[in-house]
C-alpha cells in the first residue's frame, strides 16, 4: 500500500498522472462491463467518470494538475470525431436513400431537445443562465460552448450538461430501444447521435457499423440546426 502510496505522490507531480490514471481506470472499467454485458449501468464510460471523480476528490488532487496529462487523451477527442467519417461513407447509399426520412426527424429531434430543457428547467424556476445552458446540451462539446456564450449562457456549464446528456443517454438508450422495439440500426443510431452526441454513438459502434454512421451524420446536421434553432428560441424567453 505505501508503494502505491509513493507513486501516486510521485505521478501527482508529473503530467503522467493523467494520463497513466486515464489509461489503467478504463481497462479496469472495460473489465467491469464485460462481467456485466447488457446492462446499461455497466457502461465503460459512466464507470471510468465516477471511478476518476472519487480517486481525485479522495486524494485531494487538483483537477487541472490531473489534465495536464489528461489533455493527451482528450486531444484524441478530434480524430476520434473525424474518424466517424469512414463508417459514413461506408454507409453512403443508406444514408441517401433516407435523406427524406432523417432532416425532419433530425429537426424535431432538435426543437425537442433544446425546447423541453429550456421550458422545463424555467418552470422548475432555474437561473436564466442555466436555462440558456442547458438549451445545446445535445450537441457535441466545442459546438455547444459556442451557443451557449451567443445567446446569454455560460460556457463552461453547458459543457457539463453535455457530458451529463451524453452519459444519461448512453445508460436510457439501451433499454428503452428494447421497450419500444426499435431495432433498426438506422433508426437507433439516428437516435443516439441526435440525443447524446459523440458519447452515445460510440456505443452505437459497438451494436453496428450503420448504426455509428447514422450517429455520426446526426451529430454533424443536429449541431448546425441547433445552432440556428437555438438563438431563435432563446430570443422568446
Amino acid at each position: 500500500m505505501d508503494k502505491i502510496f509513493h507513486l501516486w505522490v510521485y505521478l501527482e507531480t508529473t503530467p503522467l498522472l493523467g494520463l497513466v490514471s486515464t489509461l489503467v481506470v478504463w481497462q479496469l472499467a472495460m473489465q467491469i462491463a464485460n462481467r456485466a454485458p447488457g446492462f446499461a449501468l455497466a457502461n465503460p464510460m459512466l464507470i471510468s467518470v465516477a471511478i476518476l471523480s472519487v480517486l481525485l476528490l479522495a486524494t485531494h488532487t487538483p483537477y487541472s494538475a490531473f489534465f495536464q496529462g489528461a489533455q493527451y487523451v482528450h486531444f484524441l477527442l478530434g480524430p476520434a470525431t473525424v474518424a466517424l467519417a469512414l463508417p459514413m461513407y461506408a454507409n453512403l447509399s443508406r444514408i441517401r436513400r433516407s435523406a427524406r426520412a432523417i432532416l425532419p426527424a433530425l429537426l424535431a429531434g432538435s426543437i425537442t431537445a433544446a425546447g423541453s430543457a429550456m421550458l422545463i428547467s424555467r418552470l422548475m424556476g432555474a437561473p436564466d443562465v442555466v436555462v440558456r445552458s442547458l438549451a445545446p446540451k445535445s450537441v457535441t462539446t466545442p459546438i455547444a460552448m459556442g451557443i451557449a456564450e451567443q445567446i446569454g449562457g455560460q460556457p463552461s456549464l453547458a459543457a457539463v450538461f453535455v457530458l451529463l446528456t451524453g452519459l444519461t443517454a448512453i445508460v436510457l438508450i439501451p433499454p428503452v430501444n428494447r421497450l419500444l422495439g426499435i431495432r433498426n440500426p438506422m433508426a437507433q443510431g439516428l437516435a443516439a447521435g441526435m440525443a447524446g452526441h459523440g458519447l452515445a454513438t460510440a456505443r452505437m459502434l459497438l451494436v453496428s457499423e450503420t448504426a455509428g454512421a447514422f450517429g455520426g451524420v446526426a451529430i454533424g446536421l443536429n449541431g448546425l440546426i441547433t445552432a440556428v434553432l437555438v438563438p431563435l428560441l432563446a430570443s422568446l424567453l
